[in-house]
């Protein structure tokens, strides 16, 4: 479903805009969801509404350990990219499985500050982008997804996601259109 409003309380969600994972991504796919994904926090920053900064520090425990696949991760791997230019009052979360919301405290945090919705961009949008905005939807939060703010390594999951799993989800929409929705409901 396209995106139609969005909720005086509405939170940004960046999933995994990490220097491990952006290094890995590739170059001409990133550069334009890190463009966008930018331009939305500082959008939402101006209008004093959430931003949240997720990253992945491993996976979860069990014989699917992605961390053993890859080896030791470097030192700055979980780092936020500094593109995203972090802000004192932007909320973090370091998750350990696909999902935002799993043991990180993410949903008592948004209903603490009344959070109705959620807007989540980031990489990958076949697992943690998908992953996030499932949760946040079995949480209670309307989901809109910006579709040009995301990247996959594998094309056909991406597609998969954005075109059959998101619709079902929630709203989606491009970065202008939510940014003319922010400027409407300012």
């Amino acid at each position: 479903m396209p995106v139609t409003t969005l909720d005086p309380k509405t939170a940004l969600i960046v999933i995994d805009l990490q220097k491990g994972i952006v290094a890995r991504a590739p170059a001409d796919a990133i550069r334009e969801v890190v463009a966008h994904a930018s331009t939305l926090a500082d959008a939402f920053r101006r209008r004093s509404l959430p931003v949240v900064l997720v990253n992945v520090a491993g996976g979860a425990p069990g014989r699917t350990q992605q961390s053993r696949q890859h080896g030791e991760f470097p030192s700055d791997w979980t780092d936020l990219i500094p593109e995203l230019n972090r802000q004192p009052e932007d909320h973090t979360v370091t998750k350990h499985t696909w999902g935002a919301f799993t043991h990180t405290g993410l949903e008592d945090y948004l209903k603490k500050l009344a959070v109705t919705q959620v807007v989540i961009v980031g990489v990958s949008t076949s697992i943690g982008v998908e992953s996030t905005a499932r949760q946040a939807q079995e949480c209670g939060f309307n989901v809109t997804l910006a579709v040009d703010a995301m990247a996959d390594t594998n094309p056909d999951a991406h597609l998969n996601s954005v075109t059959r799993i998101f619709p079902r989800l929630g709203e989606t929409g491009t970065t202008q259109e939510i940014l003319e929705l922010l400027k409407r409901s300012a």
